[in-house]
């Protein structure tokens, strides 16, 4: 791995550390919904590095797929906080 992968990860594992304080501290649910979407985007980000650290393009599959799994959790968590079930 070059200097600039190390770079790479060392900014986005603080946007994840980040984005989990947001989860946690967060002063309301909108908040709280909010970080973990943004903690499952840096996650599809670091599949995506991975596969290309690894050289496995399996992982890209497996990043497209919980990408699409968070989206929709996420879409049906707005519309419980909008209207509910």
């Amino acid at each position: 791995m070059s200097i600039l992968d190390w770079i790479y990860l060392a900014i986005v594992s603080i946007g994840a550390v980040l984005a989990v304080v947001r989860m946690v501290k967060g002063p309301d649910v909108t908040n709280r919904v909010v970080g973990l979407d943004v903690f499952t985007t840096i996650t599809v980000a670091l599949f995506v590095f991975f596969a290309m650290i690894f050289d496995r393009y399996i992982y890209i599959d497996v990043a497209l797929v919980y990408g699409l799994l968070a989206f929709i959790g996420v879409l049906v968590i707005a519309r419980f906080i909008e209207r509910g079930f």
